[in-house]
């Protein structure tokens, strides 16, 4: 699985939990959440970090790292090379999870007949790999290997990407809506529908999201690009038996 996540990403881009101390609610008046917010970054949760003089964020922008005043902020991956840990990914596993069951209502799903596994993918229509990704969906399907699909539009909330979004959530059959746009099929315009695609593409913000697709799996492990469908089969399995 290490060497998996190592591996060059290909994606569509537009970004041991702790072993020691407790995590901890921020106050309004941290200094940490007053400066943060200036950057319009929200501070969910700030937890101890395994550097000296760094504090690990919980933010709406992934995972951040500040010194305790606030003054000093790292953007980046922090990796334990004692153990090749992914510190970072490790903070947000948990959010991760705890987040998708809050939008499992919202989804488009492609269930497997035979379901072993499941998986949440962030996509955009326009993305090369993301509908590389959908032409696989047979052979994950027949895998055992259920499809989740969140929105994450690549270019923000507006433009063409975010309407034909919209339109797919909107659309009477989701999945066959999906399917023919990731086919290049121009989308159906529906009227006085809210979907949740700019709350998705938020929540794919608050896990470190930049690109797509973006894949989580059932742990909360995400894998940042596409996959072949058989390193998706394999990347579960080892989790499985892990």
């Amino acid at each position: 699985m290490k060497k998996l996540m190592l591996a060059g990403a290909m994606l569509c881009t537009s970004i041991s939990v702790f072993a020691n101390g407790v995590a901890v609610t921020p106050d309004a008046n941290d200094p940490i959440v007053t400066k943060f917010a200036t950057l319009g970054v929200t501070v969910k949760q700030i937890n101890p970090s395994p550097v000296a003089g760094l504090k690990e964020l919980i933010t709406n922008k992934g995972v951040l790292y500040a010194s305790p005043d606030g003054q000093f902020l790292m953007q980046g991956t922090l990796i334990d090379l004692n153990n090749r840990n992914n510190l970072t990914e490790q903070a947000l596993n948990g959010v991760r999870q705890k987040g998708i069951k809050e939008y499992e209502d919202s989804m488009i799903v492609y269930k497997a007949p035979n379901e072993k596994h499941s998986i949440t993918v962030f996509t955009d229509i326009s993305c090369g790999y993301c509908r590389k990704l959908h032409r696989e969906l047979d052979d994950l399907l027949e895998a055992g290997i259920t499809v989740k699909y969140l929105a994450f539009p690549r270019g923000g909330l507006q433009g063409s990407g975010y309407a034909d979004l919209m339109n797919v959530w909107c659309a009477k059959d989701q999945q066959e809506a999906l399917t023919e746009a990731k086919s290049g099929v121009d989308t159906k315009v529906v009227s006085g529908c809210s979907a949740p695609v700019a709350e998705h593409y938020q929540l794919g913000q608050g896990f470190g999201i930049s690109g797509t697709p973006a894949i989580v799996l059932e742990d909360g492990t995400m894998i940042p690009g596409y996959q072949p469908a058989a390193a998706l089969k394999a990347a579960l399995e080892a989790n499985k038996a892990s």
